[in-house]
Formats: C-alpha cells, sequence, structure tokens
C-alpha cells in the first residue's frame, strides 16, 4: 500500500478545511489572463496570514503545469541531508496531489547523492504550503519534492544539473520551486536592506554571489541551498530573466516593525 503524506501544518499555517483554504488562496490570487511560463520560482512558505498573498500574486501570474518540483529546506532536522521523496501522494485539505514518479525514479537513479527518504519530509511545512497554490491552479499536478540541508556547493551544483536534465528529458514544461523565506527577526529596515541584496543576485540568475553574500553578511534566507539549485537547473534549461513579483515582511501584516520576516515572489524565466 502507498503511503500518503498526511498535512503537518493545516490548521496552523493555512485552513484545515477545505472550503476556507479555498476562499483564502481565492482572496490571496488574481485573475491573470496572459500568464508567463516560468522555469522556477522563489516563493515564500510562512504561515498564509504573512506571506499568502506574496505566494499567490507569484502563482497568479505564472502557467503551473503538470510537473513541478519543489525544492525546500530541512527545518525539523530529521532525514537524510539530500532527501527525495520516494513516493505517494501528499494530501491537503483540497484533495491528493500525486507524486511524478518517473521523474523521482530518474532523478534518484542519476543523481546518486540524493536518497529516497520520508522522515524529511514528515513533518516539514516548506514543501506542503506551496501544494494548495499549485492545486488551486492545476488541479492535475503532479509533484516532486526534494528536502536539502547540507550546504555543500559542489553537491547543490550537481544535483541542479542533474535535475536539470531530468526535467530536459521527461517533464520539459515543469516549474521548480525554491521554498523559501527571506530575512528572520530583524527590523524591517535591516530586513528590507539586507533582503535586497539577496534579491538583487537571484534576479542577476547568479547563485554563486548569492550564497557568497548570504553567508558574509548573515543574511538569514532560510532557502538560500533551494534557490541555488533552482538557479543552476533553471540556466541550464536556458533562463534568461528573473523578476521580482512582490515583496513584503510579517511587519506589513502585524504592524510590528521590529522583529519582522521578508518574503520575495520571484520567477526566473
Amino acid at each position: 500500500m502507498i503511503a500518503v503524506r498526511p498535512p503537518a501544518v493545516a490548521g496552523s499555517f493555512y485552513p484545515g478545511a477545505a472550503h476556507q483554504l479555498l476562499a483564502d488562496i481565492e482572496g490571496y490570487t488574481t485573475v491573470v489572463t496572459e500568464k508567463c511560463r516560468a522555469l522556477g520560482v522563489v516563493s515564500p512558505h510562512a504561515g498564509y496570514l504573512y506571506s499568502g498573498r506574496v505566494a499567490g500574486e507569484l502563482y497568479s501570474r505564472i502557467t503551473i503545469p503538470d510537473t513541478v518540483v519543489i525544492i525546500a529546506p530541512n527545518h525539523t532536522g530529521y532525514g537524510v541531508p539530500y532527501s527525495l521523496w520516494p513516493g505517494g501522494p501528499w494530501q491537503t485539505p483540497l484533495g491528493n496531489v500525486e507524486t511524478n514518479d518517473e521523474v523521482v525514479e530518474e532523478l534518484a537513479r542519476s543523481c546518486d547523492i540524493l536518497e529516497k527518504d520520508r522522515d524529511a519530509h514528515i513533518g516539514e511545512h516548506a514543501a506542503e504550503v506551496q501544494i494548495p497554490f499549485l492545486q488551486h491552479f492545476n488541479p492535475l499536478v503532479k509533484i516532486v519534492v526534494l528536502t536539502v540541508s547540507s550546504q555543500n556547493v559542489l553537491d547543490l551544483r550537481y544535483i541542479g544539473t542533474s535535475l536539470s536534465r531530468v526535467l530536459q528529458k521527461l517533464a520539459p514544461q515543469a516549474l521548480v520551486v525554491a521554498s523559501s523565506d527571506m530575512t528572520h527577526y530583524e527590523s524591517q529596515t535591516d530586513a528590507n536592506k539586507k533582503d535586497k541584496i539577496a534579491i538583487n543576485e537571484i534576479l542577476s540568475l547568479d547563485e554563486d554571489t548569492l550564497y557568497n553574500k548570504v553567508h558574509a553578511l548573515g543574511i538569514t534566507m532560510c532557502g538560500i541551498c533551494p534557490a541555488f539549485i533552482m538557479l543552476v537547473c533553471s540556466k541550464a534549461r536556458g533562463a534568461k530573466k528573473a523578476e521580482l513579483v512582490r515583496y513584503a515582511t510579517s511587519g506589513d501584516i502585524t504592524g510590528d516593525y521590529s522583529s519582522v520576516v521578508g518574503y520575495a515572489g520571484i520567477m526566473v524565466s
């Protein structure tokens, strides 16, 4: 029997009832008549109250293809450093989303540092919160989920290159989502300053300078590794440009600007 990955943060990060979740998503998204085909995106993963509008505006702008690869950081500490969800649907209040097993198997075969593993995914919210938005725009979407906890640049580049080859072979229209929030728990002024630096490097499609500046300047961007992989993969698939769709902080919701978290929605095409 194929194990279903149950929701870990329904009822906390987003509504646990389908009707309320759908209403919230419809409130965060807009109708866009001419959508872009993106190869990759950076999308936030906080509670929808805080980052839902950023994610919603981002996903409203792009076509959601039938295969989406979600790369998430590991907040729980469980599982292996480079964890590939081995198969089985992910459940949300909107229903189940199937895994693209063909891509999973080819990726596991071609990238030997990726390990099939469930432990890194069971309690991890960073991939889960992306899925209801994907379901909303494409009910038939299938996913591939990676969780990354190591920051070895050579490994990250290897994963990105391997992923690009697999997608070119099996799912050329696929979208790669790097799940990441930006600066954590600094003042609005400091968060804006630091996040602008990181965002500018993403917009320049420069994963190496992004990585170096994030570490040198102490930018607490939790999804730096997913973003690195996404940029490597997207450029190998022909990406030439990136656009910041929306930026906000938790302070914009709470009114407390003394300690905020930053959220950016960026598309790469």
